[in-house]
């Protein structure tokens, strides 16, 4: 069966809006960025190891493993997860975050020798003017600040990419100065923030296309952009793809959407939507075990309406719908019941459709639901079971259907 054919596609009018033939790069920020978030838990090394294999198979380019400067515990953790990505030639590639001052920026140094990898620093700093007027600093000293910390890491034999906090929020004249003054003392990648959640799509393609205009292009080299979103307008991954198609090479994000306040880009959701375009071309199934493992290692859990990820992101109890799913499998085709009613194909991520039964099913709810259990689906159990789901308030588990499978047919059923 050819899908294109069952399916009109209104994304592609106007040409496609991520064309294939470029890299769509990712950098996993999970184990830093994520874990500013104030309801999670710092993961044991154990953990961490586990998730820095699990971004691996996924194909994730990079990962930040962390702030050196932070403290003792991060620097052995920083150097144990740089000595892994060594030790078990994995192919993802290590970065710092460093802010703008040398005793950030000398741990990575001295991890990266002792270890005997390249891992890029990450060195951060504010540039809106509302940052400058709450700090009372002067765009002098940010530019001087930029130059000094940018400097000293390349001394050090460090690759630099330059992050801009509140990059979205920054006025172009400082934007063009402090990126060009960070090129210009040997960054060789400048990451774009949108360190509040403030920008729309517009405005994404609006500043990324101002800086490869304003910036790279004057400076004749080959410059990495990257983009950097969190999601307090709900607007993470729309902006994060916003960014590719307006140029952007790398995208950062955080497995589900962990991150200060409500949270970084979900770079799960990144790579499904990258899956979805057909600019990446991977087996995502290990992204379930990645997510799970994320959930319980940080203490997070994963709501059940989160997209993909969430327990019910491919489970109906709805009659129509169900019925829908239920015809498609008995076409024998997985692919089409896993199609008909999602916009997301769960085998592409290793899950399946799931038929409940609840107040809202039909017959055909309890048909598959038995047949699939071995069960005989007589009319009498079929009508028995759907009037007790009828009554109730929730959907029935399957202790409560297999109580029905061997109560008489007077029975009210669960409520």
């Amino acid at each position: 069966m050819n899908y294109d054919e069952l399916i009109y596609d209104w994304n592609a009018e106007g040409g496609l809006e991520l064309p294939p033939g470029r890299p769509y790069m990712l950098d996993d920020e999970s184990l830093r960025d994520g874990l500013q978030s104030p309801s999670v838990r710092d993961p044991s090394i154990e953990d961490k190891i586990e998730l820095l294999h699990l971004m691996d198979e996924l194909g994730i380019d990079s990962v930040d493993l962390g702030l050196p400067g932070a403290g003792a515990r991060a620097v052995a953790d920083v150097e144990r997860l740089a000595r892994e990505i060594v030790n078990s030639r994995l192919k993802i590639r290590p970065n710092c975050a460093a802010r703008t001052h040398e005793n950030d920026i000398r741990p990575i140094a001295e991890i990266s020798q002792r270890v005997g990898i390249a891992i890029e620093t990450a060195t951060f700093l504010g540039s809106s003017p509302i940052r400058r007027y709450a700090e009372d600093w002067t765009v002098d000293f940010l530019l001087r600040t930029t130059e000094k910390s940018v400097t000293y890491a390349r001394k050090l034999g460090l690759p630099v990419m330059y992050v801009t906090e509140d990059t979205t929020r920054c006025d172009p004249e400082t934007v063009k100065k402090l990126y060009t003054t960070a090129l210009n003392s040997g960054a060789e990648a400048i990451v774009v923030c949108d360190t509040v959640g403030h920008v729309t799509p517009r405005g994404v393609r609006n500043l990324i296309r101002f800086i490869l205009e304003e910036v790279v292009k004057p400076s004749g080299r080959k410059i990495r952009v990257d983009w950097h979103g969190h999601r307090d307008r709900g607007l993470a991954v729309a902006n994060s793809l916003a960014a590719y198609q307006a140029g952007a090479d790398q995208v950062h994000g955080c497995a589900l959407a962990l991150g200060e306040r409500v949270g970084n880009t979900p770079i799960d959701l990144m790579l499904v939507n990258l899956k979805l375009y057909g600019v990446i071309d991977r087996d995502l199934t290990k992204l379930r075990d990645y997510c799970r493992k994320v959930s319980q290692a940080t203490g997070v859990p994963i709501p059940p309406n989160y997209p993909v990820m969430g327990s019910d992101a491919f489970r109906t109890a709805t009659g129509v719908h169900a019925a829908a799913v239920i015809k498609a499998y008995k076409k024998n085709d997985v692919k089409l019941a896993n199609t008909v009613y999602s916009g997301v194909p769960s085998h592409y991520f290793g899950l399946d459709q799931v038929i409940e039964i609840g107040p809202m099913s039909g017959k055909s709810n309890v048909t598959y639901w038995l047949e699939q259990r071995g069960l005989t689906p007589t009319e009498e159990l079929v009508e028995r079971i759907l009037q007790a789901a009828k009554l109730s308030n929730h959907l029935l588990t399957e202790d409560e259907v297999l109580v029905l499978c061997r109560t008489p047919s007077e029975v009210k059923g669960p409520r």
